[in-house]
C-alpha cells in the first residue's frame, strides 16, 4: 500500500530541531520581539506600531476562540411549583435571631434562591426596621464554612451512626449533661429541651451571652424590663449602646427617632445624655455627651441616684452636665428614663431604683423582654464542674465558649476531660471542633421555629429553601436523643394550638403569612437568677469594689461583627465602623492624648496585658476616647471560624474581668509598645469639614423654635440683578419631566448612621467585596457611604489671631470630645450631572424620569466621570473581583455555584474597567411601573423604594416620585422649603435629586459646623 506523501512547514519541522520541539509545545511566545529592530535600551517600552500589531493579532485569536462557546445546561421544570414563576419575586416572612439580635423579616426568593431580607412591617417589634447583622444574614446560607454532614471525630460519618452513639453514651452517662445556648427566645425549643430533660433528669441548660446583660437580669430579679424610648423626653444613658449593640437595637432606634424627628408642626426633642468610655453610636447620636473611664461609672450613677432620689452616701464622681442631668430627669418625671450598659448588678439596681422614683413608663417589667436570659454565675459554675469531673455530657447548641467566653482556656481543658462531647454548631468552630460528635444544625432559613422577643409578642420562622447539605435542625437531633419520634414540625404546630385556638389551622395559615402573632403568648422559661438587689445593698457594692490603677480597658461590640459568631460573612467585615470607619479587623482605640504621650502614630502595633495574656492590635487614634483608657472590640480573632473569618483582628475577651463569677468588660491593663506597624483600613480618613456649611448642616432645638427660616444657610450667587439662588445662574437647559421624576429625601435628624443600608444597597445590587488591602488602597466597592464628620475646636473666626494657614491645620483635627454628624452619601443623580458631560462613550446619561443612569456595556473605564464627580461616589472595577483568584477568600460568594446563588438576577455583576455607582434601585423602579402598568394605573407612592430607604430602621430616608404631588416626599419637600431642606454643595448647581434635612441638636450650647 502507497504511503501517504507527508509535508513539512520548513525545514526546521523536517530536522526536528531542538528549538522547533520546544517551540511546537508552546501556544504564545515567552515573549514577543516588538522592539528587536529599533534598538531601544529601555526593555520595557515598545513602539506604539509593533504594539498596535500585536493587539490586532490579540483581538483576532480573542475572536476565533470565543467561537468554541462552552456548553451550558439548564434543567427545565417538568413540574413547576405553582407559586413560583421564573422572573418574579416570591417572600416569605420568617424570623432571624442569632441569640441576641432579633429582627423579624421578610425572605425574597427568585426561584426558590433566598436573595434577601426586608424588615416585616407587620411586627410590633421591629415595623419593618433591619439592622444591618440582619440584612447580611442572607450570605450565611452559603456559607462554604458550613458543615455538609455528620461527623465523629471531625470525620464524615452516617447520621444513623451518630444517633446511635449519642443516644448510647447519654444513657449510660453517670454524671451531669449539660446542654450549652445562647439566649433561647423560642418557646417550643425550650420545650424540647424540657422534653430531652425529662427523658435524662440529670440535663442542666445553661444559657451565657457574649454580651452578656446577666446584671440586669440579676438587679430586677431575673426580669429584663423593656424599654420604649418613645416614652421618654429626657434619656440618660450611663455606657448602653441602645442605638448600636445594647438588647434589641432596631426596636429601640425607632422609637428614639419618634422623638427627635422635628417639622413646623412639631417644634420639640427628647434630650439625650450619654456618659461613656468609648464614642459609640449612640453617643454620637447623645445631645450632650460625657466622657468617664469604667471605673467612674458606679460613682457616677450614684451621684445620680443622690441628686434625684437621695440618700445615698456621698459620690466622688461630680459632673456639672450630670447635675442638669438629674434637674432634667426630676422636670421630666415620668417622662425621664435612664439606662446602663454595664454588667454590674449594682450598678443596675440603682438604675432601677432612679427610674421606680421618677415613676418612669418607659420602663416595663409586666411585659418584659426575653431577649438576655444568659446566666454568668451558672456558666461560670458549669466550666469549674466541668474541670472537676462532675459533668458526663455536654451539648453545645449554637455555643461557641472555647473563642467567646472570658474563661475559654477552662472551658477548652474542660470539655477534654467530659467523656460525651457533642456539637450542634453549624461548623467545626473552635468549640465544635473540640467534640466527638457533630450533628450540625440547619440554617435558620432551612427550619421552622418560633420566638417570643417579649413577653406576649410571637413569631415565627419558616423554611424558605431546601436544606442545602445532609444537615439537621437542632430540635430534631434533641427530639432524636430523647426517644420523641415526632417531627420539629408537628411538634411546633401542636404546641401552637394551645397559643392561637379557635379554627387552628385558619389562625396558623395567618400566623405563618404574617410571620407575627400579636396579642398572644406562651409560658417562657425565665433564667433562675438571685433576688433583686436593693439599693442601700447596691451602694455598698459600688462603695467596696476595688480601684482600677493605671490604663483602664473598656471591651465593646461592633455594629457589624457583634460577637464575631457571624465573622465568616464578608459583607460584615467590610461594613465600616459607624464611628472609626475602619473595617477588616478591630484595635486599639486611644485618646489623642495618651497618644502624644505614648509618642504613638496611627498603625502601630502595642501589646496589651491583662490576666496573663495578651493581644497585639495597631492603635488607632479616637476622638472622644476617655483619658486613660483604650478600647477594643470584640468578635475577631477567629481560628475556626471560616476562610474569612480567620486570622482577622485579635480575640480581646481574655482580657475581661471575672469578679463574682460575673463578666466585667473592663479591666487594667498595661500597654507597651512593639516594633510593628499594621495600617487600618478605614474609608474615612478626613474627619472634619472644617466650617464648610455646603456639605452639612446642623443648628439646635432653640434656634427652629425662635425662626424656623433660619437654621439653614443657603448660598447665593452674586449677578447683575442682585444675590440670586444658584439654579437661576446656569448654563445648562433644564430637563422637563413629564411622567415621573425620582428623588430622594434624607433626615439627619433621623440618621443614626448604623448602616443598615449600606449592607441593604450591598445585597441589592451585587456590589462586590474588595478586602482589606483594596480598602487601604482607597478602592472600596460601597454604593452608599455615611460620612462621619467631628466637630472641631477651631474656626474662621481664629484667622486673624492665629493666622490662616495655622487655623485651617487646627480645623482639621477633631476636638477631644466632639460633636458627631452622620451624612449618608450616595449619587446624587443630579439634573446638571458633571459626569454626563465628561463620559466619552455616552455610558453615563439623564434619564426621562431623572435617574443619571450607567450603560455597563458602552464603559471604556476612562473614569473621567469620577474625577468630574462632586461628591466622589463613583466606583471603578480595578479588577474582576467574581474571577481573580486574588479576592476568592474575601469575596468568595461570587466564585462558586453556591455563593453565586445569593446575588440578583436583576442586577448585572460589573466586569473589570467598569464605573458603577448608586441607581436608585433601577430595577426596582421598573418593576414598580410595569406591576402598575398591568393593573391600568400609575404606581401609587410607596410601592416604589429603593433598598437603602427600605432597610433605614428609622425611616431616615424617604424615595419617592417628586412628580406625585401626594407623595410623602413632595410633602416634606413643600414643608421644609426654606427651613430644613439643603442641597450638598448648592453653589456648583448641579442640582442633585436629593434633598438632605438640617439636623437639630437639643442643646444648650451653640452648634457650629467643623
Amino acid at each position: 500500500m502507497q504511503e501517504s506523501p507527508k509535508y513539512w512547514k520548513g525545514i526546521e519541522e523536517l530536522e526536528n530541531s531542538p528549538e522547533f520541539v520546544k517551540g511546537a509545545f508552546t501556544e504564545f511566545a515567552d515573549f514577543l520581539p516588538v522592539k528587536d529592530s529599533h534598538g531601544s535600551s529601555d526593555a520595557t517600552v515598545a513602539p506604539r506600531r509593533d504594539f498596535l500589531k500585536l493587539m490586532g493579532f490579540g483581538i483576532a485569536a480573542a475572536t476565533l476562540a470565543s467561537c468554541e462557546t462552552p456548553v451550558r445546561k439548564a434543567i427545565p421544570y417538568l413540574n413547576k411549583p405553582e407559586e413560583v414563576d421564573p422572573g418574579i419575586a416570591n417572600f416569605y416572612a420568617s424570623t432571624y435571631f442569632n441569640g441576641q439580635d432579633y429582627n423579624s423579616i421578610l425572605v425574597k426568593t427568585r426561584e426558590g434562591r433566598p436573595i434577601k431580607f426586608e424588615g416585616n412591617p407587620e411586627s410590633p417589634i421591629t415595623r419593618g426596621g433591619l439592622s444591618a447583622r440582619a440584612q447580611a444574614a442572607v450570605l450565611s446560607l452559603y456559607d462554604g464554612g458550613r458543615l455538609k454532614n455528620f461527623a465523629i471525630d471531625g470525620k464524615p460519618a452516617e447520621k444513623d451512626l451518630v444517633d446511635q452513639r449519642v443516644r448510647a453514651a447519654l444513657a449510660s452517662t453517670t454524671g451531669k449533661i449539660a446542654i450549652v445556648s445562647p439566649t433561647i427566645i423560642s418557646p417550643s425549643t425550650k420545650k424540647v429541651i424540657a422534653e430531652f430533660a425529662s427523658r435524662y433528669p440529670n440535663t442542666e441548660h445553661v444559657m451565657y451571652d457574649v454580651n452578656s446583660a446577666s446584671g440586669l437580669l440579676r438587679a430586677n430579679g431575673g426580669v429584663l424590663p423593656a424599654y420604649d424610648f418613645s416614652k421618654a423626653g429626657i434619656i440618660v444613658s450611663f455606657g448602653a449602646d441602645f442605638l448600636g449593640t445594647w438588647l434589641s437595637p432596631v426596636e429601640y432606634a425607632q422609637q428614639y427617632v419618634t422623638n427627635r424627628k422635628v417639622s413646623r408642626d412639631k417644634k420639640t426633642m427628647s434630650r439625650h445624655y450619654q456618659f461613656e468610655t468609648a464614642l459609640t453610636l449612640t453617643g454620637s447620636n447623645a445631645d450632650v455627651r460625657v466622657a468617664l473611664k469604667p471605673s467612674e461609672q458606679g460613682e457616677a450613677v450614684l451621684a445620680l441616684y443622690n441628686l434625684v432620689v437621695g440618700g445615698g452616701t456621698g459620690a466622688t464622681y461630680s459632673n456639672e452636665q450630670l447635675k442638669k442631668a438629674a434637674a432634667d430627669l426630676k422636670a421630666a418625671g415620668n417622662g425621664g428614663l435612664v439606662v446602663s450598659g454595664s454588667n454590674d448588678p449594682a450598678v443596675q439596681a440603682l438604675v432601677a431604683a432612679i427610674n421606680a422614683a421618677l415613676g418612669s413608663t418607659a420602663v416595663d417589667v409586666a411585659n418584659p423582654s426575653l431577649i438576655r436570659q444568659g446566666d454568668d454565675a451558672r456558666m461560670a459554675r458549669l466550666v469549674r464542674e466541668m474541670n472537676g469531673g462532675q459533668v458526663g455530657a455536654v451539648i453545645f447548641y449554637h455555643a461557641n465558649p472555647a473563642y467567646d467566653h472570658p474563661l475559654a482556656e477552662q472551658v477548652i481543658a474542660g470539655i477534654k476531660k467530659v467523656k460525651t462531647t457533642v456539637s450542634l454548631n453549624d461548623r467545626l468552630d473552635e468549640t465544635g471542633s473540640l467534640c466527638t460528635y457533630s450533628a450540625p444544625d440547619h440554617n435558620f432559613l432551612e427550619s421552622w421555629n418560633d420566638y417570643e422577643p417579649k413577653r406576649g409578642f410571637l413569631s415565627l420562622a419558616q423554611p424558605v429553601i431546601t436544606p442545602l447539605f445532609a444537615t439537621r435542625q437542632a430540635q430534631d437531633s434533641l427530639l432524636t436523643w430523647a426517644g420523641n419520634p415526632t417531627s420539629y414540625y408537628n411538634y411546633l404546630r401542636n404546641q401552637w394550638k394551645g397559643v392561637l385556638g379557635g379554627n387552628f389551622q385558619k389562625a396558623w395559615d395567618k400566623a405563618v403569612h404574617d410571620g407575627v402573632a400579636v396579642g398572644t403568648a406562651s409560658p417562657a422559661a425565665v433564667a433562675q437568677v438571685a433576688p433583686a438587689m436593693d439599693a442601700s445593698s447596691a451602694i455598698a457594692a459600688i462603695k467596696s469594689a476595688p480601684k482600677a490603677a493605671g490604663v483602664e480597658l473598656a471591651i465593646y461590640e461592633k455594629v457589624g461583627v457583634g460577637s464575631g459568631a457571624e465573622a465568616n460573612n464578608p459583607w460584615l467585615q467590610e461594613l465600616p465602623d459607624p464611628v472609626s470607619k475602619a473595617t477588616w479587623g478591630n484595635y486599639v482605640a486611644v485618646p489623642r492624648s495618651m497618644a502624644v504621650e505614648k509618642k504613638w502614630e496611627q498603625g502601630d502595633v502595642v501589646k496589651v496585658s491583662a490576666n496573663g495574656k495578651s493581644v497585639e492590635l495597631p492603635v488607632l487614634i479616637q476622638p472622644g476616647q476617655a483619658n486613660g483608657t483604650v478600647s477594643i472590640a470584640l468578635g475577631y480573632g477567629r481560628t475556626k471560624g471560616g476562610k474569612v473569618a480567620d486570622g482577622v483582628g485579635a480575640n480581646v475577651l481574655p482580657l475581661a474581668a471575672m469578679r463574682n463569677d460575673a463578666i466585667v468588660y473592663a479591666n487594667a491593663v498595661e500597654i507597651t509598645s512593639t516594633e510593628g506597624k499594621s495600617p487600618i483600613a478605614q474609608t474615612q480618613t478626613h474627619h472634619t469639614i472644617m466650617d464648610r456649611k455646603p456639605v452639612v448642616q446642623e443648628s439646635t432645638l432653640k434656634q427652629y423654635i425662635e425662626n424656623p427660616k433660619e437654621v439653614t444657610e443657603y448660598e447665593t450667587i452674586s449677578t447683575p440683578d442682585g444675590p440670586q439662588k444658584p439654579n437661576k445662574v446656569s448654563l445648562w437647559q433644564d430637563y422637563e419631566y413629564k411622567n415621573h421624576h425620582w428623588g430622594m429625601a434624607i433626615d439627619l435628624n433621623s440618621c443614626i448612621g448604623c448602616g443598615s443600608c449600606v449592607i441593604g444597597c450591598q445585597v441589592e445590587n451585587n456590589v462586590a467585596v474588595v478586602g482589606k488591602q483594596e480598602v487601604i488602597n482607597r478602592r472600596e466597592m460601597h454604593w452608599m457611604r455615611i460620612d462621619r464628620y467631628y466637630s472641631s475646636d477651631a474656626h474662621k473666626e481664629d484667622f486673624e489671631t492665629k493666622g490662616k494657614l495655622a487655623t485651617y491645620e487646627a480645623m482639621e483635627h477633631p476636638s477631644d470630645n466632639p460633636k458627631v454628624i452622620f451624612q449618608p452619601m450616595l449619587c446624587q443623580h443630579c439634573n446638571h450631572a458633571p459626569c454626563e458631560t465628561v463620559c466619552p462613550v455616552l455610558a453615563t446619561t439623564h434619564s426621562s424620569e431623572g435617574l443619571n443612569q450607567m450603560t455597563y456595556n458602552r464603559c471604556v473605564g476612562t473614569r473621567y466621570c469620577a474625577n468630574n464627580c462632586p461628591y466622589k461616589v463613583r466606583r471603578f472595577n480595578w479588577f474582576s473581583y467574581y474571577s481573580n483568584e486574588k479576592f476568592e477568600t474575601v469575596n468568595g460568594h461570587m466564585f462558586t455555584d453556591l455563593g453565586r446563588m445569593v446575588l440578583n438576577p436583576d442586577v448585572t455583576v460589573r466586569a473589570r474597567g467598569v464605573m458603577e455607582k448608586c441607581s436608585f434601585c433601577v430595577q426596582r423602579i421598573q418593576l414598580g411601573k410595569l406591576e402598575a402598568k398591568k393593573q391600568k394605573r400609575r404606581p401609587q407612592d410607596g410601592e416604589i423604594v429603593s433598598a437603602c430607604a427600605q432597610s433605614c430602621p428609622t425611616q431616615a430616608i424617604v424615595f419617592g416620585d417628586m412628580r406625585d404631588p401626594n407623595s410623602r416626599i413632595s410633602q416634606v419637600l413643600r414643608r421644609e422649603d426654606g427651613e430644613r431642606a439643603f442641597h450638598v454643595l448648592d453653589a456648583i448647581n448641579v442640582q442633585p435629586n436629593i434633598t438632605y434635612l438640617t439636623k437639630i441638636r437639643n442643646t444648650e450650647e451653640e452648634v457650629r459646623n467643623a
